[in-house]
C-alpha cells in the first residue's frame, strides 16, 4: 500500500523550524561554506568521511503509518539537531554519509534516501526534505538478518572510505522472517560494521497483528547489536525516540560509548 507522507510532513515546519526556513530561502546556509573542509580520497576514488551510516528502519505490519511517520520525522529532528551538526563539523574530516533503508520482509528493503554526505546543515535538511517527500509503503512480516545483510552490502558497495561504518536499526519486535540473524550479524562483524539498535515498545498496538510480548531492547541486546562499541537505546514514545536517536548520532560521530556521552553531559 503507496500512501504520500508530503502532507502529512507539514507538521515539521513547527518540529524543526530551520526546515521550514530552508524551503523558503536555501541561500541562508550559504554561509557554512566556510566551514566544508577540503576534500580527500583514497587511492581508488573513495570519499574519506569519519562516518558511513544507515538508518536500518522498521516498517512490517506491526508498524502502522502514524508509527512509520513518527519514525522518519525523528530522524529529520535528529540530524537538524545543532549539537548533532556541531558533532558532525568536529569530526577527523568533518562529513558523514548517510542512507535512509526502510525494510520489512525477507524482499523488501526500500532505499527511501539514498546515500547523501552530510557536512552542514543544508545537507541535512535536504536529505531530511527526500524523506519527507517520499511515499509510505508498508511490508508483512520482520526480517531484521535481510535487513542487516541488506545494509552491510550497501555499507560495502558505497563510493566512501569511512573511520566508522554503523548500520542504525530501529524497530519494534523481534524477526519472525527470513534468512538468518546470526549469519547477517556474523557478516557485519566481520566487515568491521557495527550495529545499533533502537528499540521501540509502547502501549499502542496494532488490532491486526499479534502483541508483542518481549523486552525488545533486551531481544536488540542479545540477538541485533554487533561490535566493540555497539549499544541500543529503548523508547518508548515518539519523544523519546527524537532524543534517543539525537543522542545516538553524537555518539556514533564522536565514536563514543554511550557513558561517554553521559559523562560529557
Amino acid at each position: 500500500m503507496m500512501r504520500p507522507l508530503v502532507m502529512a510532513f507539514a507538521c515539521l515546519a513547527v518540529a524543526t523550524p530551520a526546515l521550514a526556513q530552508h524551503f523558503a530561502d536555501p541561500s541562508v546556509y550559504a554561509g557554512e561554506d566556510s566551514l566544508v573542509r577540503e576534500r580527500q580520497y583514497t587511492g581508488d576514488g573513495r570519499l574519506v568521511v569519519d562516518l558511513e551510516l544507515v538508518f536500518a528502519v522498521d516498517v512490517s505490519a506491526s508498524i502502522d503509518e502514524m508509527e512509520a511517520l513518527q519514525q522518519r520525522r525523528g530522524h529529520v529532528q535528529a540530524l537538524a539537531d545543532p549539537d548533532v551538526i556541531s558533532s558532525i563539523q568536529a569530526g577527523g574530516h568533518g562529513r558523514i554519509a548517510v542512507m535512509y533503508l526502510e525494510w520489512a520482509d525477507a524482499d523488501f528493503q526500500r532505499v527511501v534516501a539514498p546515500w547523501t554526505v552530510i557536512e552542514t546543515e543544508a545537507d541535512a535538511l535536504a536529505f531530511a526534505a527526500i524523506l519527507a517527500e517520499a511515499d509510505f509503503v508498508s511490508g508483512r512480516r520482520t526480517a531484521i538478518g535481510a535487513a542487516l545483510a541488506n545494509a552491510v552490502q550497501l555499507i560495502e558497495s558505497n563510493p566512501y572510505q569511512g573511520t566508522r561504518r554503523v548500520i542504525d536499526l530501529s524497530g519494534d519486535g523481534p524477526q519472525n522472517a527470513g534468512p538468518s540473524l546470526p549469519d547477517a550479524r556474523a557478516s557485519a562483524e566481520a566487515a568491521e560494521i557495527t550495529i545499533n539498535g533502537i528499540s521501540m515498545q509502547n502501549e499502542r498496538q496494532n488490532p491486526f497483528r499479534p502483541p508483542v510480548n518481549i523486552d525488545v531492547a533486551r531481544y536488540f541486546e542479545n540477538h541485533v547489536i554487533v561490535g566493540p562499541r555497539s549499544f541500543v537505546l529503548p523508547s518508548h514514545t515518539h519523544e523519546d525516540f527524537v532524543e534517543a536517536l539525537r543522542r545516538k548520532l553524537i555518539i556514533e560521530i564522536a565514536g563514543l560509548f554511550p557513558a561517554e556521552m553521559a559523562d560529557k553531559g
